[in-house]
Parts: C-alpha cells; sequence; structure tokens
C-alpha cells in the first residue's frame, strides 16, 4: 500500500500542504477557529427547536450530547468528502508543474479537516465527562473508533478525488447524495423510533457505511456503554474497503490525473 506509505516518505511535503490548506480555510476570517464549532452547533440548535422544543418528537435522554456527538462525525465526514472530491482539480497547477505523490492533495483536505473533527471530539470528552459520568469509563473508546472513521474517510474521499478528475460530474453527484444521506443516518433520530418493517430498516442501517460507525463513536460518548460489537466490526470492514479502493481507484486512474488537468 505505498499509497499510503508515501504519506511518510515525503511527510514534510504534506505538511505544507496540509498548513497551506487549514490556513486557507481561515485566512483573513475574524473568528478564525471558532469556525470550527459554529456549524455543528448552529445545526445542533436548529434541531433541538425543531425536533425537542417544538415537535417533542425525541424521547431520546440527553438529547442534546446525543445530536452533537452524531452531528461532529456527520459533519466531518460530509465536508471533507465534498472539500475533497475537488482536490485533484484545484491544485491542477501544482499537479501539472510538479511531479510529486498526487494523492497527498487528497489527504491535506481529510487532515485539514481532522482538526475540526479532533476539537470537536476534544470539546464532547469534556462535557461527557461532566455532565454524563456513566460515560467515565468508556468515553475514551470513540477516540480509536474516530480514528478508524477517519481511515474509512481518507480512502473514500481518495477514490472520490480521483473519479472527478475523469467524470466531472461526480462532484455534483456526490453534492446531491449529501443530502438524502444526512437523513438516513442516524444523526438526530434513533433506530429504537423504527419498530415496523424490520427488513427495510436493516438494509437502510447496514447499507449506510456511515450509520454503523457513527453509532459505534456515539456510545461510548453519550450513552456510557460499549458500543455494539457488530458495529465496531463493520467500522473495521468499510475502513479497509475504503482504503483499498481508495489505493486501487488511485493507482488506475494515476497516468490519466495529469493527462485530464
Amino acid at each position: 500500500m505505498s499509497v499510503y506509505t508515501e504519506l511518510f516518505s515525503y511527510r514534510e511535503l504534506f505538511a505544507n500542504l496540509f498548513r497551506r490548506d487549514l490556513q486557507k480555510r481561515y485566512k483573513g476570517s475574524a473568528l478564525g477557529v471558532v469556525w470550527v464549532l459554529l456549524p455543528p452547533l448552529i445545526l445542533m440548535g436548529i434541531y433541538l427547536l425543531v425536533f425537542h422544543v417544538l415537535w417533542r418528537a425525541s424521547s431520546v435522554p440527553r438529547y442534546p450530547l446525543y445530536l452533537l456527538s452524531g452531528l461532529a462525525t456527520w459533519v466531518f465526514f460530509a465536508t471533507t468528502v465534498q472539500i475533497g472530491s475537488r482536490a485533484m482539480l484545484d491544485n491542477a497547477e501544482l499537479i501539472r508543474k510538479t511531479r510529486f505523490p498526487r494523492q497527498l492533495v487528497a489527504f491535506s483536505v481529510v487532515g485539514a479537516n481532522v482538526v475540526t473533527y479532533a476539537v470537536t471530539l476534544a470539546i464532547l470528552l469534556v462535557a461527557v465527562f461532566f455532565f454524563v459520568p456513566e460515560s467515565r469509563g468508556t468515553e475514551l473508546l470513540a477516540i480509536p473508533l474516530a480514528a478508524g472513521f477517519v481511515a474509512f474517510v481518507a480512502g473514500f474521499t481518495l477514490m472520490i478525488a480521483c473519479l472527478d478528475v475523469v467524470f466531472r460530474d461526480m462532484e455534483h453527484l456526490i453534492g446531491a447524495l449529501l443530502l438524502p444521506w444526512f437523513f438516513v443516518t442516524p444523526v438526530f433520530w434513533d433506530w429504537s423510533l423504527f419498530t415496523r418493517h424490520p427488513t427495510l430498516v436493516n438494509i437502510i442501517r447496514y447499507g449506510n457505511p456511515v450509520g454503523p460507525p457513527l453509532s459505534a463513536i456515539r456510545d461510548p460518548l453519550w450513552a456510557g456503554t460499549m458500543p455494539r460489537l457488530v458495529d465496531v466490526i463493520y467500522l473495521v470492514c468499510v475502513s479497509v474497503l475504503a482504503l483499498v479502493l481508495g489505493a486501487l481507484t488511485f493507482r488506475r486512474l494515476d497516468d490519466r490525473i495529469a493527462v485530464e488537468l
């Protein structure tokens, strides 16, 4: 898997790309890194108002923490994939002029968003420690599980970024899919709400590569319980699969990327 080991061989170049992406995101912004927290907090406020206050549709205990822990993972995934889908195109001039491992430009997008995700998770860990005492023995499990999810996002983003160079509709397809994808992911609702049509529920649950990993990361934080074994196994499998598919797609299209750009 030299596609990934080259991250270490070219770590200085990757660090420069990573710093550039991170600085570009907040350059000229008055609030700076405060924007890391605003998107999930704004979304949490809207969903709390609509579903928890006005509609009173949620019976989930500690719903704000449930919602924020789900949003943290979803926002990281959606933002990384949406920005990462254009990683090769946005760096076309650099790729044409310089010979270097092109996958680094996709990974730099992932790395910049990992910072946002890590800050949000750190705040969640502190909040959980004080407000959910029963989670003190399990909350740290969220860290390696989140790391596994980052691996999934890295492989998936690399695959999409490569495909977008050859099939320019890919970024538009991803943009169109993210909204319905969000609604079939248990971010603001819980699986216990659905008792009818169990077969359809299982198809939606395990046909969504973000759903089980999100639940596995959230359970040790919000509920103070061990994640379901099936969710952990699912997370490991989709992470490995995404990394393999990302590497294979890059190897297949690497020679065409410079030509297409």
